[in-house]
């Protein structure tokens, strides 16, 4: 009996970021070539919340990314390109039917998953996270081809898997979200339009929002409480804490320095793109500071998770050190509030 065989001519390419990296991705097999940076800038990857009172792996959730499908959706919207994106799909059946459909018209779509029965997956990378995103491009047989900007190659994961994975449960579940380009986009789209409009939603979601755990408010409130949890909590805990904060920031979701060091591309590429724009060259320049700073602290956490570091890297320093982030991603912001194009 023969397979049947269904391969989308695809270009995996790696990225520092799963959405960022297949919106980039699905843009380029579409005729626009765009990069993963401005793709996360003009999707407003960059953003923060610290809920307490939610605990996610038994912690205070974290999130250093926006809430998932975001960059591709705000993307393609801003830039007014024919995409659909199917927010939830009860029947995981169906949504299958309908991924096999797409691939039959030669849609490569975006898919979002949960990573702890991702088959392809490092063990010591699964943890119950369901925020994570990759493209699927073909179907032989019972296997599907995908595209994970995670991992060097293509991967191949079987029916039951991949349909485990879009149903898996939990905090953000996927719900069966899939999400594609329809059309072949108009190599005259403008950028610049989008980057306006997406710098000023970043900047409002980062110091504009009246919410005392978004942006970075947010991260002034995360460095307050930082200082109170080993008295409050005991050291054992206040160490998972932390270390639920460093898992965050650098393991999942890029979100700490990760995000800061692709968010400071995007600008800079943003500026070449406005002749040189000097406002948002000093923007990105400063952001890549503060991307350092985020750095020195997940070094310094990390050697306090392990009980490796000295008295002068306590949780009092690590909450002095938040707060100085927070004081400099501020003045990024402010500074991109003041520009005029």
């Amino acid at each position: 009996m023969e397979i049947k065989k269904t391969i989308i001519d695809y270009t995996h390419r790696q990225a520092g970021h799963c959405e960022s990296g297949a919106t980039s991705n699905l843009f380029k097999f579409n005729g626009f070539e765009i990069s993963e940076p401005m793709a996360f800038g003009v999707g407003n990857g960059l953003f923060f919340t610290y809920i307490p009172f939610l605990k996610i792996q038994f912690a205070p959730m974290i999130s250093f990314r926006n809430l998932p499908n975001t960059v591709f959706k705000r993307s393609t919207g801003y830039m007014g390109i024919d995409a659909t994106v199917v927010k939830k799909i009860k029947d995981p059946r169906e949504a299958m039917e309908m991924l096999d459909r797409n691939l039959e018209r030669g849609i490569p779509t975006g898919c979002q998953v949960g990573v702890f029965q991702l088959t392809f997956f490092p063990p010591e990378y699964r943890m119950h996270y369901n925020m994570h995103n990759l493209v699927v491009f073909g179907k032989e047989g019972n296997m599907y081809h995908v595209s994970d900007t995670v991992m060097e190659f293509p991967q191949l994961i079987t029916y039951d898997d991949l349909l485990r994975v879009r149903y898996a449960k939990g905090t953000f579940a996927p719900q069966g979200k899939m999400y594609w380009i329809n059309h072949v986009i108009d190599k005259q789209v403008d950028l610049k339009p989008a980057i306006i409009l997406a710098i000023k939603k970043t900047v409002n979601d980062m110091i504009g929002i009246p919410f005392p755990l978004i942006g970075v408010a947010g991260l002034r409130w995360l460095a307050r409480d930082i200082k109170k949890w080993p008295g409050k909590h005991g050291n054992d805990k206040a160490s998972f804490y932390l270390g639920q904060v460093l898992r965050m920031a650098e393991d999942f979701g890029t979100g700490g320095a990760g995000f800061r060091f692709i968010y400071g591309a995007f600008l800079k590429e943003a500026g070449e793109l406005f002749n040189n724009h000097q406002g948002l060259l000093e923007a990105s320049d400063m952001m890549g500071h503060t991307a350092n700073k985020w750095r020195e602290f997940t070094y310094m956490g990390a050697r306090n998770c392990k009980n490796r570091s000295k008295p002068e890297e306590d949780y009092g320093t690590l909450s002095e050190r938040l707060l100085e982030i927070a004081d400099k991603e501020k003045m990024v912001y402010q500074k991109l509030k003041n520009l005029r194009f």
